[in-house]
């Protein structure tokens, strides 16, 4: 499928329903990810656990830092990027990700339908990680998340929103 394309009476043509107003609409949710982002990392160390995990059965995001310290949060997966062949899965499009985890990749997919935008309702696509930032930085703002978290999961890269942090201290 030509990302590029815009699906007019179910048949793609143009530029992908990607409107300036997308576009636009994209670098607002970049710049409100970066400085959500900023935040953290200012807030709780967001970026410098020593580990990560994504506890699915509960939907609850991990970070566990050398001192003790654990940040939870609730999750959602937005998707994943296979950086063996650059391409973009949506979350909803996944059978392995439960469908409790799935809620924002369809709030997204459903922004898409509404407003005939390609990439937000083709299953897969080819993209690059900014792209992948990009969908998920979007899934962000759409669903008023408070954060994105890209982890590395084999060669894939899975992009997650995560709503308020709390802290404890493991014994």
């Amino acid at each position: 499928m030509n990302q590029n394309a815009d699906m007019v009476g179910g048949r793609i043509t143009g530029n992908g329903g990607e409107t300036p107003e997308f576009k636009a609409l994209l670098e607002k949710s970049m710049e409100e990810l970066r400085a959500k982002t900023m935040g953290h990392q200012a807030g709780w160390g967001f970026g410098k656990a020593a580990r990560w995990s994504l506890d699915m059965s509960r939907g609850n995001l991990l970070f566990t830092f050398t001192d003790g310290v654990v940040a939870s949060c609730p999750a959602q997966i937005v998707g994943s990027l296979d950086t063996t062949d650059n391409s973009w899965l949506w979350a909803w499009a996944n059978p392995s990700i439960p469908d409790p985890l799935k809620r924002d990749s369809l709030r997204v997919k459903d922004f898409g339908q509404q407003r005939k935008i390609s990439r937000l309702v083709s299953e897969e696509w080819v993209g690059t990680e900014e792209d992948a930032w990009r969908m998920a930085a979007l899934a962000c703002n759409l669903c008023e998340a408070q954060g994105v978290y890209r982890g590395p999961a084999g060669t894939a890269l899975v992009f997650i929103t995560f709503g308020k942090v709390e802290l404890s201290r493991q014994s």
